[in-house]
């Protein structure tokens, strides 16, 4: 690995073979730091996924006397903590949700979990096509970004970013039950 100050340089003149570099020199040990924190392998990707989107997107903002290295890992630290306490959020907004319809219902679950999907249906349905086609394959027919990256002649990072905005847009789309609708899908 190159010294910090040049990989910086690189990185913030769009180098992409600098960004590969950072990416195969921390992607399993920034997973393996994630682990610590999360249980789930494929949640601990995800964080790492996205952290390492994060650095690529806002690459322009670096400066040379910050190390990428702890600016990678204090990153996954804070995703971490924050999935954690999300999921505590999760848990007591069901909890709330289930005792305020509990009356009103006889399976308050069951009401809930179809209006949330049929509304995340309508987000997906929503997403221009080209994230819609890269989320439905990795998330519901559980392809490999370079799985989906051969079968639609991109490349894996353009499968990444495309899964990672259609995340976006269904997180601001689903705001409202996103966190009861992770609960359901054990996302």
């Amino acid at each position: 690995m190159i010294n910090n100050e040049l990989l910086i340089r690189l990185l913030k003149e769009g180098n992409e073979q600098a960004f590969e570099n950072v990416y195969k020199e921390y992607y399993r040990g920034l997973c393996a730091f994630a682990s610590q924190y999360v249980d789930d392998t494929s949640e601990c990707e995800e964080i790492v996924q996205d952290v390492m989107m994060w650095l690529w997107e806002n690459r322009l903002s670096l400066v040379p006397e910050m190390s990428v290295k702890s600016l990678l890992f204090t990153i996954v630290k804070n995703k971490c903590l924050n999935s954690i306490s999300h999921k505590q959020i999760k848990q007591r907004v069901h909890e709330s949700l289930f005792l305020k319809f509990e009356e009103q219902f006889e399976d308050p679950d069951l009401y809930i979990e179809s209006e949330m999907m049929a509304c995340l249906d309508k987000a997906i349905q929503n997403l221009p096509t080209d994230y819609r086609e890269a989320f439905t394959l990795n998330r519901f027919e559980n392809m490999t970004y370079n799985e989906i990256a051969e079968r639609m002649d991109v490349s894996s990072k353009t499968i990444a970013y495309r899964i990672g905005q259609a995340l976006k847009i269904l997180r601001e789309d689903m705001k409202e039950y996103l966190p009861l609708l992770l609960f359901l899908m054990k996302l």
